[in-house]
């Protein structure tokens, strides 16, 4: 009997672990489904971009991802695997991160020559609105937002160097000031270029002139929040008609994810008996440094039609370079 009631904490915890695997389970099947069903009825393919807190070790310390070279990597892969002519729905929810690979998203975005859109259903800040930019369209939920894409160096607000750099006599200012400051002074003019770039052909050329400087010059603290009536005066082609099923689908992203593979994308076959799909799960789940994001599905038959085509037409990264 002492035996048994010296089992009981561990027999507990084991209990504690299977149910919350069973949970993340259901949660997670219920995703895929909902994935799969949104992306047939909308004959698109959709991308999700989510980036939320994951337990960290064996303590399980949340950690919050961002947009890294990993994120790059596998969104460009799975915007080359897109048909043509297929439309191309961004779901954005991010804090950002680094330049780099927004960048290489964004320029693949804009490349794409089918529809693009991105919807933003609770906020996609600094890298995540470069890459929203890109899209032919933003759709903003309610109270969503978007944010400035100013500079940051060295953990500064590269707008707030230059500022101080030019206002102090040079005799007074440290070298390492005057070093960051000119930094920081090209990284601005680098993603005013960049976002004039990728608006192009999206609004006017003097609306992008606008409004790119206005998201880089550091008018705005690095958090400021722009909601959808703010980014339709600095011109942006926003809307608010956000999908009430893709808000539904929001809600099924968990905030914790086990971490075995990095990615994961859906693969449809053909049921048996119905002309339903029955979808089939190849990975996912973000590792420390890794993917925080999930593709798909799509239909391979669609990727065994793009290997046979023998056109011409210039691989999207070459066309995005002018």
């Amino acid at each position: 009997m002492e035996g048994l009631w010296g089992a009981l904490p561990i027999l507990l915890i084991l209990l504690f672990f299977i149910m919350r695997g069973i949970s993340a389970r259901q949660q997670h099947t219920e995703l895929v489904n909902k994935f799969s069903k949104i992306q047939r009825k909308r004959k698109s393919r959709i991308i999700a971009i989510v980036h939320r807190q994951e337990p960290m070790g064996l303590l399980g310390i949340p950690m919050l991802r961002y947009i890294d070279l990993n994120d790059a990597e596998d969104v460009l892969d799975a915007i080359r695997k897109t048909p043509s002519n297929k439309p191309l729905e961004l779901i954005l929810h991010t804090p950002g991160g680094l330049v780099l690979p927004a960048v290489q998203i964004a320029r693949a975005i804009k490349a794409h020559p089918g529809k693009t859109t991105v919807f933003v259903p609770h906020y996609a800040m600094s890298g995540g609105t470069l890459i929203a930019l890109a899209a032919d369209e933003i759709v903003l939920s309610q109270h969503a937002v978007l944010g400035p894409i100013d500079p940051q160096i060295g953990g500064l607000p590269a707008a707030s160097v230059v500022r101080v750099a030019n206002e102090k006599p040079i005799q007074s200012t440290e070298d390492y000031t005057l070093v960051l400051a000119d930094v920081g002074a090209m990284a601005i003019t680098q993603l005013q270029k960049i976002a004039r770039e990728l608006l192009t052909g999206t609004v006017s050329e003097n609306a992008a002139i606008g409004i790119s400087e206005q998201l880089s010059s550091g008018r705005w603290t690095h958090d400021y929040p722009i909601a959808y009536g703010e980014a339709r005066e600095l011109g942006l082609n926003v809307s608010n008609d956000m999908p009430k099923d893709l808000m539904e689908m929001m809600a099924l992203f968990p905030d914790s994810l086990r971490r075995t593979k990095s990615v994961k994308y859906l693969e449809e076959e053909p049921h048996a008996a119905t002309a339903e799909h029955r979808v089939t799960l190849t990975g996912y789940q973000p590792q420390p440094g890794a993917r925080s994001y999930s593709y798909g599905p799509w239909n391979p038959k669609e990727l065994k039609a793009q290997a046979s085509d023998k056109t011409d037409r210039k691989p999207f990264w070459r066309r995005g370079d002018n």
